[in-house]
Parts: structure tokens; C-alpha cells; sequence
């Protein structure tokens, strides 16, 4: 009776059955009507009996049971009304499993419908219409709008605008342009552009997309099976009590009631509802579990395991800061180091192409370049002899200076790189990187221990400093450096004895890991293919706070599930106990079994929408968010200069010192202030209105006035500076440029964390 098409024709045989007894007895045909209730009656336990005898030839034992006997014992003592009733609820009863089920794959189903067929592939200069499986990596494509990028690839001629909805859940467009990857399943929401393929149709993202989407939807939790053990104790629970109410009564009917109620369709049919919408959830909003094993699981994990590189930081170089050795401006050793960089693939030298960029600096081109791949290059710019790379590679062509030592020194102890720059065969100075944090990596350890997770441990191959550094800013509990792919591995093994394990990874060198913990998450929108296959969760969207995201619906879902078991024995219990003082008869007892039946299935399709909190969950747009963010960048610049004359001023003569600070309060009344001052009174209002709390901005509130008063009284102090020092001191104000410098930089990361933390993209 499992068929689907039997879900769909017994339901309508059984309610025409039923109806037309109804009518037949109204007309005064009441053989009739038995003869047609008994008929529809028998037809649904017969099918029941088949499905309960394959289920005995799998070894598998169900409490259909109690519905077979509760059927053939109406029909036994001629009570064929109730027989109907009951075969009427059994087949409605499955008939709403079969609905449920097929909406509850609904997100999962997009993903696989919506798989591209056809590519249009480019021969010389002629278009050509082949099988999405013929295109291979080199292949030149066309994107009409409307159309699936079939294969992973990149951008050539123009910017693209796609809809990744489908992969990420974000339902805004995003632009990509000429040379961004392109992921396939994205959809053209824009102009045709031309992409060239990087990766044949059975290696790009989508195909690993439809493959695991297939084992979603073909899945049996096992918590099912559990639901199953639960209801099976209703079976002698249920003879138990009827045996009882022959006892007190002797009366056949008596018997049939209880019969009746303890039929255990909310109990067969609310747990894999749950489970199934769980899942449908999660591909809404980009995070596609594998099975309901995966579900049931990542819902009592309690220890979390997390990959540093790539999982808590972004996992590529980000430019820090440009230091200079005294002969040139940090704008100038940017420009020259940016104009050398542009000729290397390197992913350094890219970072600072790219920060050069978002400096706004005109880069020129370099001439006569060499480079010596994992050492640096040279070149010419501006007819400047430029070198750019590691320190042992600039330093063996140029002069020893004392700045290079203290420079090494503070490497070492920021646990940063960098790149060291030589002009005209001279130690100029260096552009810092390391690996940044995620922005949402320190809240999403918050939100992830709110969800329930006891102990988070960071498992990485790097060094011990690296590791310690990161550990400490996002607040793990123990950190262990070091690791090799098996010793990741080892360590998780350690911990299944403390419970079910969580791994979160993005590197094909996760992929181990991600298989011997109990769950497997990957952040898979990068494409690491090795670490999503081994995954039993793929975040679609690459961002740490999906975890919590995946780890409350799941919870839910088995928290809907474990209550529909719950009630669902309950009330069973309660009407069978009715059934057996006589309060409740067959007839009636059928009845209010059909109403738990829909109470209870009703209640686990609540599963496939958000709860309350995440209704709630405050939100701005993919617009606004991106205006922010530039907003920010846009003032970088001005915070690098505010960086450089605290640290730098007191080494700086006088003269020179007291018109680098008149200009930089210049800026700072120009373009810092009316920047804060718009978002105390503008942005701020708009954003108490979307965070729960009273006044959830306060404490940001609280930095925006002393900003003010800092640089206020800053202006009065640089103004009050004159050269025979009787006013403010160099000292005093530089003093006072650390202040202000420390509460800048933690008040930006706070914001930049809380913009991130309300993109839902």
C-alpha cells in the first residue's frame, strides 16, 4: 500500500465506499450499504496483508498489525460502519504520508528537475546545441538568459548577473566578473555572456549536487525504525487491554473499540513527515543533508571538530598592512608593489593587486619582469628597479638595514607573512598578510554552543602559533596544531567516546576526517568535490554560520518527531483506556482516531517551515549589506594613515609632524565623523528596529560618542601644538592616536561582524 499510486486510488475508493453506504442506508438499503462497507473494508486489509508479509520476508515487524485486526474484527461481528471508518482513516492516513512526502521534497526536487540537458557549445565561430555530457574542460559556451550554467567554468567577456538561489538559497541576483568561477546550476537572471568550461558535467558542482540530492530523497532514517520500536510496544500493550475490557464485559464491541483507537497511523506516519520536511528545510536554505540518518544525528551531536585554514579563516592571503623602512609613503610602496604584482599568478601577489585596487591607486605597468616562482620578482615601474617577494630573496640583493630585524620580529609575532619590496637596490619596506578570520567565525561558535554543542576543538596541520592565535579570537575550547590528515582522523576517533562527533572542513585534505566523524559538514560552494562526497552535510552557501543554522533545524525536525510519538501514544493510550470503561465506542472511537491522525501529521509538517526564532531573525539586503561593506573599505585608507602617524610620530620631525597631523584631523572631520554621525542617526534606528532587546545598540551607540569626543579633543590638541612645545606634547598626542586608533579597529570589526551576521545571503 506503499505505491503511490495506491496512496492516491484507495483513498478515493475507500471515501466512495463510505459515502455510498451513507446514501445506500439513507434510502433504506441497508444490506446494500454493509455489503459495499465491508467490500471497501476488506480491499484495504487484503493490500494491508500483503504489506505486512513482505515486511515479515525483510525481517521487519509493524504495528499495521493492530490495523489489520482492528479491520477484520469489524467485519467479523458485523460491524461493517467501522470497518469502513477504519479503512476510510488508514488510506486518508496514507494518502496525507504520500502529500506530505511530496511536498516535503520539494526544495529537493528543484535541485534535481532543474539539471541542465543541453549546453550551447561554440565550434570556430558557429554555435552548436550538444548534451551537457559532451562538454569538457576548454570548451567555450554561450548563456542565453533564462539558462543553467552546465558545467563549473568562469566569466569571459562580460559580467554576468546569476540566480543561485537554487544553490545557495539567497534569492537576490549576483554579479560575476570577466574571470570569476562560475558555479554550474547557477541561473542566468541577466544578458548572454560567454564562459569558458573548467570542468566536465560529471565533475562540476551541480552533478555532485544531484547525486547526493538522490540519496536525500531515497533515504530511511533510522530514527524511523526507532518510531517503529516505540510503536511496537502498543502491540501487546493494545491485546493487554483488550484482553481487559473482555474481562469486565464480555462484550465483543467492547473489544472492537479498543481495537479501533490504538490503530497507530499518527505513530507510522508523523516521524518520516518530520524527518523528510527537516531535510526539504535545509535545502532551502543551502545546506543539503545527505539522509535522515545525517539529520537524526547532527541533532544529538554535542562535540564539534573544525579545520582552521579555509573553515574558520577565509583560506587565502589578505593584505594587513603596508610597512615602510622611512624613504617611502605606505601609498607609494602599494602602488609599486601593486604595478609588479598585476604580472604574477601568484595568490600573494593578487592580495595586493586587489588592496591596491581597493585603495583606489592607479597601477602602471611593469617592464622587463622575471620572476622566480616561490621566491618573488622584479621588474621596472615608473622607472624604478622594483623587487617584491620573501625576505631571503629581496634581502640577498640589497644592503642589510636595522629595520629589517624589528620587521622579522613582529612576523613572528603576529604569526603574519610578508612581502618584502626593494626600490633602485634598497630595503623599502614590506605589505603584511596573513589569513584572516571569517567575519561570522566568532559568532557562529557563539550560535553553535546556544544550539547545544558542549566542546569545540580546532584540528589543524599548521604550526602551534598560527593555531593559538586564531583559537584564541574565536574562542575554541582546545586547539590541537599540527595534525596530519591521519592525525585528524585519530583525534575525532578519540572523541566518539564522548558522544556523536561534528566535523567541519573545506579542504580535499578534510576528507578523512569528514568520513569518521559521526557527521560530516563540508563547506562545499568552493567545490572541494573529495570533502563534500565524504561529507553527510554540504553547506551549498559558504559560510561557518550554516552549522547552527543546520544544527537548530535538525533539532527541531527530531524534537516535531519525538513529539508526534509522544502525543501519538498518549493519546492512543488515553482513548484506549476510554474504550475499555465503555466511554467510547467503535464508531466514535474511529473518529477521534482520524482527528489524532491529522493533529498529529498536521503538527510534523511544521518541520518544513521556520520556528518563531527563525522567523524572527533580522535580515537587510543583499543591497544594503554590500553599500555598507563599501562604506567601510572606502574609510580604510584613512584608518591605515591614522595607524601610521600613531605609531610613527614620534620619530617624525616636528615640522613634518605637525602637518601630517593638521591633515589627518582634516580627514577625520571630513570623512570619518559625518560617516558615524550618519549611522548614529540614520542607520542605527533602522537597524533596533530588526535585533530583539530594548536597546540592542547601545554599547555601539556608546563608541560612536567617544569616537567623537576623541577626535574632538584631538583637533584641540594638534591645534593647540605649536613649535616651541608650551602647548599639547607629541607625546600626549600620540597618546592619544593609539586610543583612538584600538577603538576604531575594534568598533569596525564589531560592525562588520554584525552586518555579516544579518546577511542572510
Amino acid at each position: 500500500m506503499s505505491s503511490s499510486w495506491l496512496s492516491l486510488v484507495l483513498p478515493g475508493i475507500a471515501l466512495l465506499a463510505f459515502s455510498g453506504g451513507l446514501l445506500l442506508r439513507g434510502l433504506g438499503q441497508g444490506e446494500l450499504a454493509t455489503l459495499l462497507w465491508s467490500g471497501s473494508a476488506l480491499l484495504a486489509a487484503g493490500l494491508l496483508l500483503v504489506e505486512i508479509l513482505a515486511r515479515l520476508r525483510r525481517k521487519e515487524i509493524g504495528v499495521d498489525l493492530i490495523a489489520l485486526l482492528a479491520i477484520g474484527t469489524a467485519v467479523f461481528f458485523g460491524q461493517a460502519l467501522v470497518a469502513a471508518l477504519v479503512a476510510l482513516m488508514l488510506a486518508s492516513g496514507r494518502a496525507l504520508e504520500s502529500y506530505s512526502a511530496r511536498r516535503a521534497e520539494r526544495e529537493l526536487r528543484r535541485l534535481i528537475d532543474r539539471a541542465p540537458r543541453v549546453a550551447w557549445r561554440y565550434r570556430g565561430s558557429e554555435l552548436e546545441q550538444v548534451p551537457v555530457e559532451q562538454v569538457q574542460a576548454g570548451d567555450r559556451l554561450l548563456l542565453r538568459l533564462g539558462e543553467v550554467v552546465p558545467v563549473d567554468g568562469v566569466v569571459l567577456d562580460s559580467t554576468a548577473t546569476l540566480d543561485e538561489s537554487a544553490l545557495t538559497g539567497e534569492p537576490l541576483p549576483v554579479r560575476r566578473a570577466p574571470g570569476e568561477a562560475l558555479r554550474s546550476g547557477a541561473l542566468n537572471a541577466g544578458a548572454p555572456f560567454e564562459m569558458r568550461a573548467s570542468h566536465p558535467a560529471t565533475q562540476s558542482t551541480y552533478a555532485a549536487i544531484v547525486r547526493m540530492v538522490e540519496a536525500a530523497r531515497l533515504s530511511r532514517a533510522p530514527f524511523v525504525r526507532l518510531a517503529d520500536r516505540y510503536a511496537l510496544l502498543l502491540i501487546p500493550v493494545t491485546l493487554a487491554l483488550a484482553g481487559l475490557a473482555w474481562l469486565i464485559s464480555g462484550d465483543p464491541l467492547r473489544v472492537l473499540a479498543v481495537l479501533v483507537v490504538a490503530t497507530p497511523c499518527p505513530l507510522i506516519l508523523a516521524v518520516p513527515v518530520a524527518i523528510m520536511s527537516g531535510i526539504s528545510r535545509c535545502a532551502h536554505r543551502g545546506i543539503l543533508v545527505k539522509d535522515g540518518a545525517t539529520l537524526e544525528a547532527l541533532a544529538r551531536a554535542r562535540l564539534l571538530f573544525l579545520d582552521k585554514t579555509g573553515t574558520l579563516t577565509t583560506g587565502h592571503a589578505s593584505v594587513l598592512s603596508v610597512e615602510s623602512a622611512g624613504s617611502y609613503s605606505q601609498e607609494q610602496l602599494l602602488r609599486l608593489a601593486g604595478s609588479l604584482a598585476q604580472s604574477s599568478p601568484h595568490l600573494v601577489a593578487q592580495a595586493i593587486v586587489e588592496a591596491a585596487r581597493n585603495h583606489g591607486l592607479s597601477l602602471e605597468r611593469a617592464l622587463e619582469v622575471q620572476e622566480q616562482p616561490g621566491a618573488g620578482l622584479c621588474g621596472v615601474v615608473d622607472g624604478h628597479a622594483v623587487m617584491l617577494g620573501g625576505h631571503d630573496y629581496v634581502a640577498a640583493a640589497t644592503p642589510a638595514v636595522p629595520w629589517t630585524e624589528g620587521m622579522l620580529r613582529r612576523m613572528a609575532y603576529e604569526v603574519a607573512g610578508a612581502s618584502f619590496i626593494a626600490i633602485d637596490g634598497v630595503m623599502a619596506g614590506a605589505v603584511l598578510f596573513s589569513d584572516r578570520l571569517r567575519l561570522e567565525s566568532p559568532r557562529a561558535l557563539r550560535l553553535l554552543r546556544q544550539a547545544g554543542i558542549r566542546h569545540i576543538v580546532m584540528l589543524t596541520g599548521d604550526r602551534s602559533e598560527a593555531a593559538q592565535t586564531i583559537g584564541m579570537a574565536v574562542g575554541v575550547d582546545e586547539i590541537r596544531a599540527g595534525l596530519s590528515p591521519a592525525g585528524k582522523v585519530a583525534a575525532i576517533a578519540q572523541g566518539k567516546s564522548d558522544g556523536t562527533t561534528l566535523m567541519v572542513g573545506d579542504g580535499i585534505n578534510d576528507a578523512p576526517a569528514l568520513a569518521a566523524a559521526d557527521v560530516g559538514i563540508a563547506l562545499g560552494a568552493g567545490g572541494a568535490n573529495a570533502s563534500s562526497e565524504a561529507a553527510g552535510v554540504v553547506l551549498l552557501a559558504d559560510r561557518l554560520d550554516r552549522v547552527a543554522e543546520a544544527l537548530r533545524i535538525a533539532r527541531r525536525s527530531r524534537g516535531i518527531a519525538v513529539q508526534g510519538v509522544m502525543v501519538g501514544i498518549g493519546l492512543s493510550l488515553l482513548a484506549m483506556l476510554l474504550a475499555v470503561a465503555g466511554y467510547l465506542p467503535a464508531l466514535a472511537g474511529a473518529i477521534v482516531q482520524e482527528v489524532i491522525d491529522l493533529a498529529v501529521i498536521g503538527n510534523a509538517l511544521r518541520a518544513l517551515g521556520a520556528g518563531w526564532r527563525e522567523r524572527a531573525a533580522p535580515t537587510l539586503t543583499g543591497e544594503w549589506i554590500d553599500s555598507l561593506r563599501q562604506e567601510h573599505a572606502a574609510l580604510l585608507p584613512l584608518l591605515e594613515r591614522l595607524r601610521a602617524a600613531a605609531e610613527g610620530l614620534d620619530s617624525t620631525p616636528p615640522a613634518q609632524a605637525r602637518e601630517e597631523l593638521a591633515g589627518l584631523v582634516e580627514a577625520l572631520q571630513r570623512q570619518l565623523i559625518p560617516h558615524e554621525q550618519a549611522d548614529e542617526d540614520r542607520l542605527y534606528p533602522q537597524l533596533a528596529q530588526r535585533l530583539p532587546g530594548e536597546d540592542p545598540l547601545a554599547a555601539l551607540s556608546h563608541t560612536h560618542r567617544e569616537i567623537f569626543r576623541l577626535a574632538h579633543l584631538l583637533e584641540r590638541m594638534s591645534a593647540d601644538l605649536s613649535g616651541d612645545a608650551k602647548g599639547s606634547s607629541l607625546a600626549e598626542i600620540q597618546r592619544l592616536l593609539l586610543r583612538l586608533d584600538t577603538l576604531l579597529s575594534l568598533h569596525f570589526a564589531e560592525e562588520d561582524e554584525l552586518y555579516h551576521s544579518l546577511d542572510r545571503r
